[in-house]
């Protein structure tokens, strides 16, 4: 490819609303422009580098057997109203009518469609497994899309689905599954540890998530040191800690004008946070729920999600907390009664301590001296908060660490959750008919995209692994107006370019350095400068972006050692 010819509109200013690095040099580089908030257009270097990683997934799906189909995107409301999943995706999914009025939406995700379509024609043990996949646009209508490609309206993904006899057949699709997604990310170069996850509106029993490893990532991940337990920190249920702190005096309600915050509380009092009960409420559906956890921990919305089975979640509004006799700032379970509406949740960590102050139920009021097992009748105890780094591994009791990830793949055993909804069965050796048991397992592909620029990138731009870069190499010739020099260029660019079309001949007019830093922008991983050395000895100049390390060689050898250089940054898949 000439560069004169390459469709690469660089900037010069970087939009405002392009706040993390991937966003920001995927602008800047020309390899994509916002059509509306979330929606963008692909220019053609980040479609080759989305093309690479299309290519990646097909090689180790065929691997597995998993075979590539094509569904439709617009999909009828009815398959959807029969897993009862029309109203889970409520506003986030991108409802339409056709001109009979029948209902429709933009596919989001395809697993009623494919159980739609694989009850058609199987119908018996003998057909089974059956192992399914397609690369295909998907639609969420994102409250607040931003990021860029890590959380737009419109993106890019592979999903696969497989359908087996029973739980021991799901479990080999799962792990095959599983193996092939290490080798996808492991070959685009990545970062990334797979970890435990919660399966959320998708159901089912289990799931991980592949999480790549980077600070701007949206997702927590916990891993422990000493075993291989790693979870997104929604998925665990970190054990009961006591703060062995023994107390027998009776609770004591004291005046606390004004302080209605857990910080402002405690100093008051002259207390840890620690030693606090805070208290968070929840609309979950029409549910109003009272958490309880302790002041210096977090409630796991997730996992409160999953407790009550809610498809709504969101904080209760001041009407919910009138209704529910609740004081904003003074809120605790002592003297309140549940109901059909309005229940009460306390994390298990609370009901270890013994001397604690929580809300009095009456403002600018706390009690002292609680003990939540004496003080705390008739709630309901569970694990609602979320691990944090004075915690233990749950599994080996070893030290954790947490870090930031982006979420670029996840698997799912779904089981028979849409096979007995919607139908799908197959008839055993005897002639008895059974739900098929199913798995699902999806890559975000123009994430993935997004999430190599995030963890691989300096302040120059970008640094592609070799195997998903839109192109290899760049020549530069430093004068194109020098005759020997352009024609040397040409040469060298004919030799390489072969018929993989890796290479890219920057000839452009005008100064060598704005080439430069295109090509350290752009994040070719090899540079190839061709100047006032070759003139001077002969030579020209290799330089490796990742290392920076520069290798200067005679011209007569230049092409042999770049192939050499690629094919040794292919074989360390940097």
């Amino acid at each position: 490819m000439l560069a004169s010819r390459l469709y690469s509109p660089t900037l010069r200013e970087i939009p405002a609303d392009a706040v993390v690095v991937s966003h920001q040099y995927m602008l800047k580089a020309g390899m994509m422009r916002k059509i509306s908030n979330g929606l963008y257009a692909f220019l053609p270097l980040a479609w080759r580098s989305i093309r690479k990683i299309e290519d990646i997934i097909r090689e180790e799906m065929a691997k597995i057997g998993c075979q590539e189909i094509m569904m439709p995107i617009v999909q009828p409301a009815e398959l959807w109203q029969e897993t009862g999943r029309w109203a889970v995706f409520g506003p986030e999914m991108f409802k339409l009518k056709d001109r009979h009025d029948h209902e429709y939406c933009l596919g989001p995700t395809h697993e009623e469609l494919i159980t739609a379509l694989t009850r058609m024609d199987t119908s018996s043990y003998k057909q089974l497994p059956v192992s399914l996949f397609q690369i295909q646009n998907k639609y969420r209508d994102e409250k607040r899309p931003r990021f860029g490609l890590m959380r737009s309206r419109e993106f890019i993904m592979k999903d696969a689905y497989t359908f087996d006899a029973d739980e021991e057949g799901l479990d080999k699709q799962y792990k095959l599954m599983y193996d092939a997604y290490t080798r996808i990310f492991t070959r685009c170069g990545l970062h990334f540890r797979p970890v435990i996850a919660d399966t959320g509106a998708i159901g089912g029993s289990g799931s991980h998530e592949f999480e790549v490893i980077a600070d701007a990532g949206e997702a927590d991940i916990v891993y422990c040191t000493s075993c291989d337990f790693a979870a997104n920190v929604e998925a665990v249920q970190p054990k009961a800690v006591s703060q062995h702190i023994h107390n027998d005096k009776e609770k004591e309600l004291v005046s606390t004008p004004g302080q209605h915050t857990i910080e402002m509380v405690c100093e008051y009092l002259h207390a840890p946070v620690s030693q606090s009960i805070k208290a968070v409420v929840y609309k979950l559906d029409d549910k109003v729920v009272l958490a309880m956890v302790r002041g210096d921990h977090e409630v796991n919305e997730v996992r409160l999600q999953n407790i009550y089975h809610a498809v709504n979640v969101g904080m209760a509004s001041d009407e919910d907390l009138k209704a529910c006799g609740l004081i904003a700032g003074y809120i605790s379970p002592i003297g309140l009664k549940t109901s059909d509406k309005f229940d009460i949740v306390v994390d298990a960590s609370v009901m270890e301590m013994e001397d604690a102050c929580c809300g009095g139920n009456q403002k600018d009021m706390h009690y002292i001296h609680v003990n939540p097992k004496r003080d705390f009748p008739n709630v309901r105890v569970d694990t609602i908060r979320l691990i944090d780094t004075h915690d233990v591994c749950p599994v080996c009791g070893g030290h954790i660490e947490m870090k930031k990830g982006i979420e670029v793949g996840q698997v799912f055993k779904l089981g028979t959750k849409y096979s007995e909804a919607l139908g799908c069965n197959f008839l055993d050796q005897n002639g008895k008919s059974h739900p098929m048991v199913m798995g699902c397992y999806g890559i975000g592909v123009t994430r993935t995209v997004a999430a190599s620029i995030e963890q691989n990138h300096d302040e120059d731009g970008i640094i592609w692994p070799i195997n998903i870069a839109p192109y290899e190499a760049v020549i530069v010739p430093f004068n194109t107006k020098d005759e020997e020099v352009m024609k040397a260029a040409k040469e060298l660019y004919e030799a390489l370019n072969t018929s993989r079309d890796e290479i890219v001949l920057d000839d452009r007019k005008g100064r060598a350095g704005p080439k430069f830093k295109d090509a350290d922008l752009i994040g070719y991983p090899v540079r190839v400068t061709i100047g006032k050395k070759l003139k001077e000895n002969g030579t020209v100049e290799i330089k490796i972006r990742r290392t920076g390390e520069v290798i200067e060689v005679p011209f007569a050898e230049a092409a042999e050692k770049v192939n050499s250089v690629l094919n040794n940054l292919r074989a360390e898949n940097l």
